[in-house]
């Protein structure tokens, strides 16, 4: 019975994030924001009590935790940021995978070029995926798909 309720609970989030897309992007970017801001606060933390035993680790610690308390706060008060980091580090994924995939091509890596092949067209996907999903409205509607989803197949699966 509990399993029901979850995954009636999951349909209805994701019918709702469906219709109103940036109420599941807010959520995850705030949290995530204070994550990282949390993340950032003890870099910095570390990096002055490090400053003593070796400057350059604690310097380069300072500066992490710079970044990750500006990503943060960007993070909390602005999801398209959030939105574009993650369109941002899908798109380099799938640079990494057409890259990959030329080179698999070119030496004809596990003696077929269709691996590379393959990857080339998968790191094509991810690159227009990558474009998509850096639209805030976009991601949030791809969240309540997957919520929509995972209610749907939690009653279907058995335990």
């Amino acid at each position: 019975m509990e399993k029901m309720g979850n995954s009636l609970v999951l349909i209805v989030l994701g019918l709702i994030v469906l219709a109103f897309p940036l109420l599941g992007l807010i959520p995850l970017s705030l949290i995530t924001g204070f994550a990282v801001l949390f993340l950032g606060v003890g870099l910095l933390l570390s990096g002055i009590a490090e400053m003593g035993e070796s400057a350059g680790l604690g310097i380069l610690e300072i500066i992490f935790g710079i970044i990750a308390l500006i990503l943060g706060i960007g993070f909390i008060f602005n999801p398209g940021l959030f939105s574009w980091l993650v369109g941002f580090i899908v798109w380099i994924i799938g640079l990494f995978l057409i890259i990959a995939g030329i080179m698999g091509i070119i030496t004809k890596a596990g003696d077929s070029r269709w691996n590379g092949v393959i990857a080339l067209i998968i790191g094509l996907l991810y690159i227009v995926i990558g474009n998509l999903v850096a639209d805030p409205m976009i991601l949030g509607a791809l969240i309540g798909l997957w919520l929509l989803l995972s209610g749907i197949l939690m009653i279907f699966i058995k335990d």
